[in-house]
């Protein structure tokens, strides 16, 4: 098990520039700053006199009606509301900006090992593997593993280790029951938390939660408190029509998406070559929120594109530091 259990004692606001912060006056705001991105640290490099600010990001991705990437977007295409009121973008660029190349991929991997995925296991195991050597730049991005079935258990800490990664993959065996909502909450408090750049977890699961102490509304606060992207790869099995409903809310509330495979090898490759080229085609966009209150209440977040016939996908909200 990781370290702690669940618990709404746990629930923490981490100052970072993936999160919404408060940044107090003097050494702390400068070495947050320090930590933008190139134009957005020259931009505030001479108004970091403010007392405190509230730095909102929020990743998206832009879908066609078609399902197809919409690429090209610029700032002038984009309109960001927070509980209905429109705020002004600070900072806006895409992931494959050669400038934002300089941020690190934090993934981590949550694998399902309960019993009723094991004859599924071992395509799994093969199909994940392809992925991280796919998205993970060397000396660059890192990744996790975690597997869980009746416990949450670690099995590989971050790394950009492929040969430690697979090994990893490798051991895992099937078993007991699944705590699919502890994962996701002590990966996002204990793996994800304190990581830099973008946080992506991967969720490889079959089936609804049997056995977590952790509600799924908790399981969700954990994630969008600590800037988590949630993908979720739903199992189909042969002759079963799952409707995955917590996978799909998990992907929805926070900004990722959800895929549902049967356990073939053509349709798992397909699914997460897509999961790929979506991480390729995020955006991100800063914005200072206009309530500067420190209540700790949840911020509802819209985005929307002036291009007819596109649809976003985002978090769909965060929550206020206190």
């Amino acid at each position: 098990m990781f370290g702690r259990s669940p618990g709404h004692g746990l629930h923490q606001t981490r100052i970072s520039m993936t999160s919404s912060a408060i940044l107090p006056l003097g050494w702390s705001a400068i070495l947050i700053l320090a930590t933008f991105p190139a134009p957005l640290r020259a931009q505030y490099s001479q108004t970091i006199i403010r007392a405190e600010v509230n730095l909102i990001r929020v990743l998206f991705t832009a879908f066609d009606r078609r399902g197809r990437h919409v690429t090209g977007l610029t700032n002038g295409d984009v309109e960001i509301y927070e509980d209905g009121v429109r705020q002004s973008l600070e900072y806006f660029r895409k992931q494959t900006d050669a400038e934002s190349q300089e941020e690190p991929l934090a993934v981590a991997l949550l694998m399902d090992t309960s019993g009723s995925v094991k004859d599924k296991l071992p395509l799994e195991q093969t199909i994940a593997i392809d992925f991280l050597k796919r998205v993970l730049r060397p000396q660059r991005d890192r990744a996790a593993i975690v597997r869980f079935d009746t416990r949450v258990t670690p099995v590989q800490d971050f790394t950009d280790d492929i040969g430690q990664l697979e090994s990893a993959l490798q051991s895992l065996v099937s078993g007991g029951t699944t705590a699919l909502y502890d994962a996701i909450y002590l990966a996002s408090e204990e793996k994800l938390k304190s990581a830099p750049g973008r946080k992506v977890m991967v969720v490889v699961s079959d089936g609804e939660d049997t056995s977590s102490k952790t509600t799924r509304k908790q399981a969700i606060e954990a994630a969008q408190r600590n800037d988590v992207t949630i993908f979720a790869v739903g199992i189909n099995s042969q002759g079963s029509r799952p409707e995955f409903v917590p996978l799909k809310e998990f992907a929805q509330e926070t900004g990722g998406r959800f895929f549902n495979s049967r356990p073939a090898t053509r349709e798992m490759t397909r699914v997460f070559h897509e999961m790929v080229e979506t991480l390729k085609q995020q955006y991100d966009v800063f914005y200072y929120s206009t309530n500067q209150k420190k209540d700790g209440t949840f911020r509802a977040i819209k985005i929307l594109l002036k291009k007819k016939h596109a649809r976003v996908q985002h978090r769909v909200g965060y929550y206020a530091p206190r």
